[in-house]
């Protein structure tokens, strides 16, 4: 490979995306767009959940287990209703998607010091926050009973007794629990999967369809220093896209970067280099840029976002599903990513996911360099 040829090439491929305002702007505008949309509205916290209370009890020991809820930030006490009939309404048209039924021996049974039972009706059309709004209440109700059975032991004149466990939950390296810090970093990864496959189908494919792909062919110009010039520029608008991710996540959102930042820049480099040569090999193959784009679409896109640990935890997966996602680089890269941004992990803990990465981009960056040929059919 001669270094003049390849830097011509590199030189009029960062030529091209600099004169091509759509290009820059689809390079460096969508990923900015994609961040501020999925990280504003992508999240997996369940807060204010709409609950009606139907209170039979009418009591001061009901109002103080109502008043426990009206003071969560999970849940958002609309209002009151007087039948199961008002319930099904407000469950119906939305406005709630949890209603509290307190029965009407709800005082006599906390003053007695017995366990008083209180139905809690979900929304199941929506599961995930159906089981996590039930959790909560869980939570709520064990923390008022605890509470109202050591007064009621009082007021007769007794001693409560300890609990025999006491359980002291404590969570390390996201202790809000912000499901922010956990989405950012995979979505660092996914957009930048995305993005450079999208940005490299077009390039082979846009130059056989303008025809200048023929006087290429006719250059002593090889096949390697074709495809690796025309990779530098992405490459580095690709990395320009990974630090506005950074210091978004930084300074926008408030994700803390705990580990090494040039560890980041070291793991989506190599990982940059690997989606790149993907979308090299669609546009080699297809030499048509419509075609190009869909494939990226659905050969990058759909395995990083569903299939990488992202959103969905793979060990919820079913089995084949599982080993299939032992295909997908963004698994190892995000993985990569949650450990140095929330965990403050050095290079050895990622050092398996950064040879998988690397050798991912080897083998794909081969393929791209063997799959293009220099002639016209």
């Amino acid at each position: 490979m001669r270094w003049r040829r390849f830097r011509a090439v590199a030189a009029k491929e960062a030529l091209h995306v600099v004169r091509d305002p759509r290009s820059l702007g689809f390079a460096i505008a969508i990923p900015v767009l994609l961040l501020l949309l999925f990280g504003y509205a992508l999240t997996l916290d369940v807060d204010e959940v709409p609950t009606v209370v139907w209170d039979r009890s009418r009591s001061p020991a009901s109002r103080a287990y109502v008043s426990r809820f009206e003071g969560s930030r999970y849940f958002d006490v609309r209002g009151y209703v007087g039948s199961y009939e008002e319930i099904e309404k407000a469950v119906d048209g939305r406005r709630a998607l949890a209603a509290l039924v307190i029965p009407s021996d709800f005082a006599s049974a906390v003053l007695r010091g017995e366990t008083a039972h209180v139905q809690m009706i979900l929304d199941g059309s929506d599961p995930n926050t159906a089981t996590i709004a039930a959790g909560y209440a869980r939570m709520i109700t064990l923390l008022h009973g605890r509470e109202a059975r050591v007064e009621a032991v009082r007021r007769r004149g007794g001693r409560a007794p300890a609990p025999a466990v006491d359980v002291r939950p404590r969570a390390w390296f996201n202790a809000s629990l912000a499901s922010k810090n956990f989405i950012v970093p995979g979505l660092i990864a996914v957009i930048m999967m995305v993005i450079a496959a999208l940005l490299t189908s077009l390039t082979v494919s846009r130059e056989w369809e303008r025809g200048t792909m023929e006087m290429l062919i006719s250059t002593p110009l090889k096949g390697s220093e074709l495809i690796l010039g025309k990779l530098v520029p992405y490459f580095a608008v690709g990395m320009l896209d990974v630090a506005l991710a950074v210091l978004m996540g930084l300074f926008l959102f408030d994700v803390p970067l705990r580990g090494h930042g040039a560890l980041v820049f070291l793991l989506s480099g190599v990982f940059l280099v690997g989606a790149l040569s993907t979308g090299m090999i669609i546009s080699v193959l297809t030499r048509n840029q419509l075609l190009s784009n869909q494939l990226a679409m659905v050969l990058t896109f759909l395995p990083a976002f569903l299939l990488s640990g992202f959103v969905f935890p793979i060990g919820n997966m079913p089995l084949a599903v599982r080993i299939a996602t032992r295909l997908v680089p963004a698994r190892y890269f995000i993985a990569a990513l949650r450990r140095v941004y929330l965990k403050g992990l050095s290079w050895e803990a990622v050092l398996v996911e950064f040879v998988l990465l690397t050798l991912f981009a080897a083998l794909v960056l081969a393929v791209a360099l063997t799959r293009f040929k220099k002639r016209l059919a």
